[in-house]
């Protein structure tokens, strides 16, 4: 039997931890998006010898704001230094692999430029997870979007015998309370928060910056917690919400604009006015 090669773009680099197993694989557009979107996978797999997390970065960071000690960066300075600050995290969160894919903006905007889609297909077909966080459908940053639909259209590549088992689309740039309680994934991340915070406080060029996301995040995570239930005393102390599509990877005749705009319109039909 040939021994499998992960075959990505020329600017690809990978980082290796101290395991192999990928149980769990996260696919985010930007450095410290994996640490917002994925504390669920993040605290599923660490310290366990049978699970494990692979992270992906698909984009290079070089547009990132900066400002205080970072505001004179070049884009080049910048990079590396997400770069580093993704590494250390992944070093904390005691990921199995950190794939830096280092693609632009501009790649993922060109829907026929199949770079990007090549190069997550051949992740999703090297490391075979069972659970796969992308990004949620109605995230308002355009770049989070074009790294889901890429990550759909890779899965959809595969022969449906390999395709993970689940899908979840995660918070970043939009909370998900507005999801219909019925369709909405709760994470519970109770007594993990130091754990939690210290991976995002690495991040300094963005709080530094002038974006305090590890205050952001964790407010938002107890945000959910409390507003989970409105009959009913709190169940855990933090909370991520995410998405659920992996029907999106199990009927390849979903159409994924369709899906959203139906959760949309649960939404709506939940108006009490």
């Amino acid at each position: 039997m040939s021994k499998k090669i992960l075959e990505l773009n020329n600017k690809a680099e990978v980082y290796h931890g101290e395991k192999s197993v990928c149980s769990d694989l996260v696919i985010s557009a930007h450095q410290d998006d994996i640490e917002i979107m994925c504390p669920q996978g993040i605290i599923k797999c660490i310290n366990r010898l049978d699970l494990g997390l692979v992270s992906v970065v698909v984009t290079d960071g070089a547009g990132s704001p900066r400002s205080g000690e970072f505001e004179n960066c070049t884009d080049s300075e910048m990079m590396e230094i997400r770069w580093e600050e993704q590494r250390e995290a992944s070093r904390i969160g005691d990921y199995t692999d950190l794939i830096m894919l280092k693609h632009t903006s501009a790649t993922l905007k060109d829907r026929d430029d199949l770079v990007v889609t090549n190069d997550l297909e051949s992740i999703v077909r090297f490391y075979s997870p069972q659970t796969i966080y992308i990004h949620n459908l109605a995230d308002k940053h355009p770049t989070h979007v074009n790294v889901a639909l890429r990550s759909i259209d890779a899965i959809r590549r595969l022969d449906k015998d390999i395709r993970p088992k689940k899908l979840y689309g995660c918070e970043v740039w939009r909370s998900l309370d507005w999801l219909s309680d019925n369709d909405k994934v709760v994470f519970d991340l109770s007594g993990h928060d130091a754990l939690l915070n210290r991976m995002l406080s690495v991040f300094k060029s963005q709080i530094a910056g002038g974006k305090r996301y590890d205050l952001a995040t964790e407010g938002r995570r107890r945000a959910n917690a409390t507003y989970a239930n409105s009959h009913g005393v709190d169940n855990f102390s933090m909370a991520a919400y995410a998405m659920d599509l992996t029907i999106l990877i199990e009927d390849d005749t979903q159409n994924v604009r369709e899906f959203i705009l139906r959760q949309i319109d649960k939404f709506k039909s939940e108006i009490h006015v």
